[in-house]
């Protein structure tokens, strides 16, 4: 009679991992789709057909399309489609991540300040005129410090004895709330034409992505996630608690280090290219949770894909909504993420 209990209990979690690998491939699809309608969007709009062929022939294979399209495809929209998902699946993981560290739903890169710390390290390098380099290398580098610099300082707090991750929470609101405070102060401080720079930069931006600070982005998130997933038993064993953690023998102290690093590792670093994008960070976990649980092995790869998705899907809508005019992304993310975002309170009151 035991053995039927556990054999029972065994063929209802292999069909609940069937069910979870259905939909990080229906995910897997639809961010597909998205893709190829990123690549079509645009002042000159492109048919499917001939996108696909572009691409193709890019990596090589057997098909040939125009010089024009190749050119379009290839130079202009397929590194910002790409950078699309690369940056989405990256605020995607980070916010995954944050919300398992500090048990909060609400928990991201973006509510901690770290992206608040980005976005005043481009304003600040850019008020000081690039001090003297190219702004196209000087801003991204002023974002990664002072982004890495406000990681610091949760790391520092985080290594301290009985600091409990309420505390780190509120310690990353009052980061965000002091850099938004300095970002206004530059704002003001700059001239009109500065400030509206400035303000270009926040609302985010992926109109600058090239092969070059793509082959970066991808790097980092890469190997960040391929790490992050190297730890997701013990993740997992975390969202029991801490103490249940440590029974099992993980180190809590030295995991939650390490996966603060890593996410702010790679917050910084989309950020420093393509300004700062909110929301993905919260909405992406949360439906993912919903839909998978927090099984790492499945929560964290549906988070990338689900925050890839937006991202994608906000980059078509940008580029939709005044036809001709390139509306920055971050608004576009806001628009989206704001009823996703009361769509989740009423799903979990429910």
């Amino acid at each position: 009679m035991q053995s039927e209990a556990v054999l029972q209990a065994i063929e209802n979690q292999r069909k609940y991992e069937r069910k979870r690998f259905v939909v990080l491939s229906v995910f897997c699809l639809i961010l597909v789709i998205s893709f190829v309608l990123d690549i079509m969007t645009g002042p000159s709009m492109l048919d499917a057909s001939r996108v696909l062929y572009a691409i193709f022939e890019f990596i090589g294979l057997p098909f040939q399309v125009d010089a024009s399209t190749q050119v379009i495809v290839t130079n202009l929209r397929l590194p910002i489609a790409l950078m699309a998902i690369i940056v989405g699946g990256s605020l995607g993981v980070g916010g995954a991540e944050m919300q398992t560290l500090l048990n909060n739903s609400m928990a991201s890169p973006y509510t901690l300040g770290m992206a608040a710390a980005a976005g005043f390290g481009a304003a600040i390098t850019l008020y000081f005129g690039s001090l003297g380099l190219d702004s196209n290398y000087a801003v991204p580098l002023g974002a990664f410090i002072c982004c890495m610099l406000s990681a610091c300082f949760l790391f520092a707090l985080a290594s301290m004895r009985h600091i409990s991750s309420g505390q780190l929470i509120l310690a990353g609101i009052a980061l965000l709330f002091l850099f938004q405070s300095l970002l206004s102060l530059v704002q003001f401080v700059s001239s009109p034409e500065l400030s509206q720079q400035i303000l270009f930069w926040l609302f985010g931006s992926l109109s600058k992505a090239t092969w070059g600070n793509l082959f970066v982005t991808s790097l980092v998130v890469v190997v960040g996630v391929a790490l992050l997933l190297k730890d997701s038993w013990k993740l997992t064993a975390l969202r029991l608690g801490e103490e249940r953690a440590k029974s099992v023998g993980v180190n809590v102290a030295k995991l939650r280090l390490k996966t603060l690093f890593i996410v702010a590792l790679m917050t910084a670093t989309v950020t420093s290219f393509v300004g700062i994008i909110g929301f993905v960070g919260i909405v992406a976990p949360n439906i993912a949770k919903m839909l998978v649980g927090e099984d790492q092995r499945f929560f964290l790869p549906l988070s990338f894909l689900i925050g890839a998705f937006l991202l994608s899907t906000a980059s078509v809508l940008s580029k939709v909504i005044v036809p001709g005019a390139l509306f920055p992304i971050g608004i576009v993310t806001a628009i989206i993420g704001v009823p996703f975002f009361f769509w989740l309170i009423i799903a979990k009151r429910g």
